[in-house]
């Protein structure tokens, strides 16, 4: 099989490509990138490919049949569900209780729903971010949250992040000490994209003190949240604080990507501002996937779901831990998740893992995400670490898949080390 070309890095799009210069993009526009992670997609379709690429729930587990009945059910009971409509407050309701489910209070009126997470990162930003405005991300950081600030030109601080437990909380308070006034700090405390790790309680903890001290808003991305595997997850921040978290949630990884829904649980009296936002990027999320999701949660499928996600993803976890002491050659450090779906592994320096790649498509068929697809800054040390890196997800394939791929990617690794 032929190595891919070009490697994993998405050309600028400039203006002169647009009909011969006869277009003038916004400045903004004329360096943008698409994702890598986007550009895997492409990759990996390539027949034969064993990939632990995506950041994708197993289409197997999908509850099909049940979302079929309850899809059904809403077409036959009224066609006014393919109509535009108000966001639901049966599907509110039914949030609020998943929210409970987490630790968290809160009412259907505080409960703001959105065409998936990304569309929640972009509302919130617009709400919260001047062009140009400041912005605290880790230095490794999932690429939607990048690419919904590129727009604006955010002046983009970073914090580094703890392998074992999270976001380091002491970096951010001496950058808030010595003066930044970042609009809102991004994260995901639980199941990491793309490192894995959990933030401690403790940190926690810290975090919120820090959000009240310098009234920071915090935008608290948990789309692993309900995906935990030794015991119940920590209850996230949004259960530590009512006025500064802004909670994302969504039914991609619990239910299906495809349905595009997920939810923000935020003051009340911003969801009118937040809904003149929306309106003026889609007018509306789907009623009729609004009305199904809710028809399918009515009948109380979502528990036992949740309980085979859980049991599933903890033995593909499992399987992958085990696979990778056995075919990894000694030296390596990765993460052990407790929720989520990714594995971060460390390389010896020297390795790229970009170049990796390449080999590991060309003689053994599998795939990943190269590090450097996650680091903020494109130059300087965190970049340099990053390029020695590689993030595995573990939730897509089954066991005995993960146990090849994995053998696969030992042998690459082995020799590049």
């Amino acid at each position: 099989m032929n190595p891919i070309s070009p490697p994993l890095t998405a050309p600028a799009l400039s203006g002169s490509l647009a009909n011969g210069n006869s277009f003038h993009l916004a400045d903004w526009a004329q360096g943008m990138k698409r994702s890598v992670l986007r550009e895997m997609i492409a990759v990996v379709s390539q027949p034969g490919i064993l990939s632990f690429a995506g950041g994708l729930p197993a289409p197997e587990l999908f509850p099909t049949a049940a979302y079929a009945q309850a899809a059904a059910q809403v077409l036959a009971s009224d066609p006014a569900v393919l109509q535009y409509g108000p966001p639901l407050a049966a599907l509110k309701g039914h949030i609020v209780q998943l929210m409970a489910r987490r630790g968290v209070s809160c009412s259907e009126e505080q409960i703001f729903l959105t065409t998936g997470a990304q569309q929640a990162l972009d509302i919130l930003t617009r709400l919260l971010v001047n062009p140009c405005g400041q912005v605290v991300l880790e230095e490794l950081v999932y690429t939607g949250i990048q690419q919904v600030l590129a727009p604006l030109g955010a002046d983009i601080l970073t914090v580094p992040t703890d392998l074992e437990t999270g976001l380091e909380v002491d970096a951010l308070a001496d950058q808030l000490a010595a003066g930044a006034r970042p609009a809102y700090l991004y994260t995901i405390p639980q199941g990491h994209n793309p490192l894995g790790v959990s933030l401690s309680p403790a940190k926690r903890e810290r975090l919120i003190e820090l959000a009240h001290r310098y009234r920071l808003p915090i935008l608290e991305d948990d789309p692993y949240g309900f995906l935990s595997y030794d015991g119940d997850a920590p209850p996230p921040l949004k259960a530590l604080d009512g006025q500064w978290v802004f909670y994302i949630g969504s039914f991609s990884k619990i239910l299906a990507p495809a349905l595009r829904l997920g939810w923000i649980v935020a003051p009340e009296a911003l969801i009118s501002r937040l809904t003149v936002v929306k309106e003026a990027n889609d007018l509306e999320s789907s009623a009729f996937t609004q009305r199904a999701v809710a028809a399918f949660l009515d009948a109380g499928h979502l528990p036992g779901h949740l309980a085979t996600l859980r049991r599933e993803y903890g033995r593909r976890r499992d399987v992958m831990l085990a696979a990778m002491a056995r075919s990894f050659p000694p030296g390596l450090r990765w993460t052990r998740p407790s929720g989520g779906m990714f594995i971060w592994v460390e390389l010896p320096a020297g390795v790229d893992t970009a170049a990796l790649l390449q080999v590991a498509i060309a003689q053994e068929q599998v795939a990943f995400i190269p590090g450097h697809a996650f680091a903020v800054h494109q130059s300087g040390p965190q970049q340099q670490h990053a390029r020695r890196c590689l993030r595995l997800n573990f939730s897509n394939c089954q066991p005995a898949k993960i146990e090849e791929g994995i053998a696969r990617l030992g042998r690459v690794i082995g020799a590049a080390v």
